[in-house]
């Protein structure tokens, strides 16, 4: 076994958005950075085509800021890798991206902040005492087996992993241990985006619209904008006969609905979010693998009805399939504060707050079953630092879903935005303690921590 004795490490286990914005903060400040991935890429959904939710407010205001600048300035420099913050007239406003251009950013940025990289690897244990962890022990893909030191650690896994593994607590999914939907997200090019949004103009009953009482509330002025827009950020709706019918003849599978986000517009290609299947548990290795097997089977199901249904889609093909399952809810940390579905709701404000979040409260459940409650006034949230620090542990900090909340707080939270922002905080705060040689993340300095989440371009209310 070999081992690393770069003590001064701060070290990100988890590649995905939250463990990316993490590695790239921690790594700006100056500190030494070694991001862990399970997988053999990183950047998670960000490289899927889906919209990254939780940037703007419903009314359109930005709210995150930061390292998701830095990304999407490399975006825009390439052609066709930036199409923008977009409206969907139902609830939010999505973050569009070409997610290839967006894979391309992260590892240049991860690059340019000189972080190291670790593919294809899965902490298996800690090495802990009192709270405080002091190595880590990874397995490698290769079979190696390699011990790891560090002066903190960085919870990115997204269900808690490393918190549980030093005692601290986790919850998991409802009162019954019942989770979110998993998804297989894929994209289709040659699609005539006119067509789609002509139909949909003429037909508003086939989308969901008008939910959000800060945006239009006539669906079929919400329609007509739509068209004028030009983008087709829609869904379209369970509710609808198109969808509805299908769903009742079994022509189409159980689902709210077809979310469908422009992924390139020079080629037509849109990112569709429909597979699902329901109350399983994401984090069991035999459960997960089956459930891909069985998505790729309503992931056909949905090319068909697509090809067939759906005007705009007669001449679409299938241009990527994810290389991952979608996963929406696992674990949640037992923080020094549990994020409240009100505190989302009621746009709740705090002194200790590293950041902001906006997207309404999303809870998705099996078949057609789906939750949806905007927060008040279109408005942000702030996200309290408490709720990044696990109870009972000292050096470990978390970033991404899994951080403290209650499981309507966690269906806003969740999403890429805010993602984004809890891991910018965590890297940042794990560079100030390793500079400063803090042992324990609850004597940060929060104000100092603020201030210079501010100078990193983090968006943030005034106290």
């Amino acid at each position: 076994m070999l081992t690393d004795d770069k003590k001064n490490k701060v070290l990100v286990v988890g590649g995905g958005i939250a463990g990316i914005s993490a590695a790239l903060s921690a790594a700006k400040r100056g500190a030494h950075v070694l991001l862990i991935s399970s997988e053999g890429n990183v950047g998670g959904d960000a490289c899927t085509g889906m919209p990254i939710l939780g940037t703007y407010s419903s009314v359109g205001e930005k709210c995150v800021g930061g390292i998701l600048d830095e990304l999407l300035e490399i975006c825009k420099q390439i052609s066709g890798g930036y199409i923008g913050p977009v409206c969907d007239f139902r609830t939010v406003y999505g973050l569009c991206i070409n997610p290839e251009t967006m894979r391309l950013a992260i590892l240049l940025l991860l690059k340019k902040y000189n972080v190291d990289l670790l593919l294809n690897s899965i902490v298996s244990d800690v090495e802990a005492n009192n709270g405080t962890v002091k190595a880590v022990n990874v397995v490698c893909g290769n079979g190696e087996k390699r011990i790891i030191e560090c002066r903190n650690i960085i919870d990115a896994t997204g269900s808690g992993n490393i918190v549980k593994m030093v005692g601290g607590k986790v919850l998991y999914g409802d009162e019954n241990g019942n989770m979110q939907p998993v998804s297989l997200i894929f994209r289709m090019a040659g699609v005539s985006f006119k067509c789609l949004l002509e139909f949909i103009k003429e037909h508003p009953e086939e989308a969901l619209l008008a939910e959000n009482p800060v945006l239009e509330k006539d669906r079929k002025k919400a329609a007509q904008l739509l068209y004028q827009n030009g983008f087709p950020y829609v869904a379209l709706s369970a509710g609808g006969q198109l969808l509805g019918k299908a769903i009742t003849t079994s022509e189409m599978y159980p689902c709210t609905a077809m979310f469908m986000t422009p992924s390139l517009m020079q080629t037509g290609e849109i990112c569709i979010n429909s597979t699902r299947i329901a109350n399983l548990n994401a984090l069991e290795p035999d459960i997960a693998s089956k459930a891909v097997l069985d998505l790729a089977e309503q992931l056909k199901t949905a090319i068909r009805f697509l090809n067939q249904r759906v005007p705009g889609f007669e001449n679409a093909v299938l241009s990527s399939v994810a290389s991952r399952l979608g996963v929406r809810e696992t674990g949640r940390i037992v923080g020094e504060y549990e994020l409240k579905q009100d505190d989302v709701i009621h746009g709740e404000k705090f002194s200790s707050a590293i950041g902001q979040g906006t997207h309404h409260v999303d809870i998705h459940g099996a078949g057609v079953s789906q939750v949806r409650i905007p927060v008040e006034n279109g408005a942000a949230y702030d996200i309290p630092f408490e709720c990044l620090l696990p109870q009972g542990v000292k050096n470990v900090i978390v970033a991404g879903r899994c951080i403290s909340s209650d499981r309507g707080a966690n269906g806003s939270v969740r999403v890429m935005g805010s993602c984004m922002v809890t891991g910018q905080a965590a890297g940042l705060a794990s560079a100030i303690a390793t500079e400063q040689g803090i042992e324990d993340f609850r004597d940060i300095d929060i104000e100092h921590l603020r201030e210079n989440l501010r100078e990193q371009g983090v968006i943030l209310n005034p106290v």
